[in-house]
């Protein structure tokens, strides 16, 4: 009879232990979700978010609902989905911010590295460098070479403090130990009038952004800051084949939840990123937009944002950047 007991208890725990499990992670998600965007509507952010909102809806059957919330370059959206409750239900895209912000504040409401789970990369747009064409170089050693010989004489505009196309240049300034003047605007469309107007000597800025400028001859491109060459710029080297291999520098977008997030839901949602990445329709949307998928395991991602907070850690302590 005791055995018999024993039996049944064993049946009932190893039942209750196939079935629970399971049921849980199957359950999700049973309502929409929230995707937060942290950036204003209409830019790269924002598109790439509801792409990927759209079809994460398609495959899991459930809304993902976009929920812009921009301020303070990025971090208030990301301070909320830090303090959001962590049932898979909230989730943000972030950008390169998450690895730049512990540098460029004095004090956050949220720790970036600490309350946030890395899901997956998404994508990333890729950056170019480029001169004016009245600057007598056509390579990126050329450049060096001449704000060498020339400290403080060339300048470079930015679409402002802290932001990719400000540390990109002070990047190459800190590999290279240059003296190059930094000229800020009010968004790097301004930047990029700037330059084409020869306000300005040189800038890195995403590739849709100066393909127009670049194909029309106001600009000219050096290297494209990518681990390939881009499509819309095949004659253009990359910043390795140039001859700078540390000076790949992209504005990527992945996707967060707040850091106690059940890792089955993690995963779950880890699955189906990857596979709206690599969807036909997604790549071909993404290309439109200048955008390369990327994907990858959670893992991946938490390294991957830990390896550019320290990269462009050291450059923005060396040049004294304090953000806005």
């Amino acid at each position: 009879m005791w055995g018999l007991s024993r039996f049944v208890t064993a049946v009932f725990i190893l039942i209750a232990g196939t079935v629970f499990v399971p049921v849980h992670a199957q359950s999700y998600p049973a309502k929409p979700i929230r995707l937060i965007l942290p950036f204003p509507p209409g830019g790269p952010t924002d598109i790439v978010g509801r792409l990927t909102g759209q079809k994460l809806s398609e495959q899991m059957g459930q809304s993902v609902i976009a929920d812009s919330r921009p301020g303070a370059s990025g971090n208030i959206g990301l301070e909320l989905a830090s303090k959001a409750p962590p049932d898979g239900y909230t989730i943000v895209l972030s950008s390169p911010v998450i690895s730049l912000s512990p540098y460029l504040y004095t004090k956050l409401n949220y720790d970036p590295q600490k309350d946030l789970a890395p899901i997956a990369l998404v994508g990333a747009v890729r950056n170019v460098l480029v001169v004016h064409p009245s600057v007598p170089v056509k390579t990126v050693k050329d450049l060096v070479q001449l704000a060498r010989n020339n400290p403080g004489k060339l300048n470079y505009g930015s679409g402002g403090i802290g932001t990719t196309t400000h540390l990109a240049p002070e990047l190459l300034k800190n590999l290279e130990k240059l003296d190059i003047v930094h000229v800020p605007y009010k968004g790097s469309g301004v930047a990029l009038i700037g330059l084409v107007s020869g306000q300005v000597d040189l800038e890195i800025l995403a590739v849709p952004a100066a393909l127009s400028q670049i194909q029309s001859g106001r600009a000219r491109a050096l290297a494209v800051l990518a681990p390939q060459r881009s499509a819309q710029l095949p004659n253009v080297p990359t910043s390795k084949e140039a001859g700078y291999e540390n000076f790949e520098i992209s504005v990527w977008y992945g996707i967060l939840a707040p850091a106690a997030t059940p890792r089955e839901i993690i995963n779950r949602l880890n699955a189906e990123l990857n596979k709206v990445i690599s969807a036909p329709d997604m790549k071909e949307k993404m290309a439109f937009n200048g955008v390369d998928p990327l994907g990858g395991t959670p893992e991946q991602f938490r390294d991957f944002i830990r390896s550019e907070s320290v990269r462009f850690g050291k450059v923005i302590k060396d040049a004294g950047i304090k953000g806005e």
